[in-house]
């Protein structure tokens, strides 16, 4: 199985790039599934039923995301239905939406850190609790995005994971890392994806606005830059008889 993760898309530029470069990558590398972090597809901040139709028609097939999913409240009714989405699944019970989805032929999750983030449930017990009451699919692979501030709790996670799991993947940060690989038990990991928007920028947002925000530490509007776009993702290559990855590899892009 050939799964694509793609990180963060940001704005309506990281949208953009999703429709014009995903499904040229789709045909090219025969991919069998595509993921997307889709927390900040809406000016930046959340997500809305339009922008993410607008992901799924491009290609995507399920959405992650993280903490910014409550950024805009019309997508909490959606949160529940048919719409591929989850979100953070080590929230407390009875929060909107799902922590996972199970498809056919694999399993996806989303879990996210407590380090510099939300003070959520412990995102290593939630995953042992997972893995133990979906047993009925231990046949399948699990994939998972880790969305998660510090490197540090993202490689720990990878580490408790590996040999169940195919693949943890970070996402929050928008800055792609070059450390892809195999752990020694089998599953891909990377510390985090990157991002898919604006390449002249501070993380998707426009630089003169951040610059401003750290000289004078007083309010300030953000607002998604302009100009090229980076599309960041990895392509894991998954054994299905054994669920164990067999490659990872960076696949990233740029477009004006």
């Amino acid at each position: 199985m050939r799964v694509l993760m793609v990180g963060d898309v940001v704005g309506s530029p990281g949208r953009k790039a999703i429709k014009t470069i995903l499904p040229k990558l789709r045909d090219e590398y025969k991919i069998d599934l595509v993921t997307a972090n889709a927390e900040n597809t809406a000016g930046g901040f959340g997500l809305t039923m339009k922008t993410g139709l607008e992901l799924i028609n491009s290609g995507v097939d399920v959405l992650t995301s993280g903490n910014h999913i409550w950024d805009k409240k019309e997508i909490i009714p959606h949160m529940d239905g048919d719409l591929p989405l989850i979100r953070p699944l080590n929230y407390p019970p009875n929060v909107p939406g799902k922590g996972y989805i199970n498809l056919d032929n694999i399993t996806v999750v989303n879990v996210m850190g407590r380090v510099f983030l939300n003070t959520i449930d412990c995102p290593f017990r939630t995953m042992d609790t997972f893995i133990s009451n979906n047993s009925e699919r231990s046949d399948l692979p699990i994939i998972v995005d880790m969305h998660a501030e510090a490197t540090s709790e993202k490689q720990a996670l990878g580490w408790y994971l590996d040999g169940r799991v195919s693949a943890l993947v970070g996402t929050h940060t928008h800055v792609a890392t070059a450390d892809t690989r195999i752990l020694p038990n089998g599953t891909a990991y990377v510390t985090d994806l990157g991002m898919v928007g604006p390449l002249n920028s501070v993380i998707g947002t426009d630089s003169d606005i951040i610059i401003s925000k750290f000289l004078h530490q007083t309010p300030i509007r953000f607002a998604v830059a302009d100009g090229p776009i980076r599309f960041n993702s990895v392509l894991i290559n998954i054994d299905t008889f054994t669920n164990k990855a067999t490659s990872i590899e960076r696949i990233d892009r740029e477009m004006l």
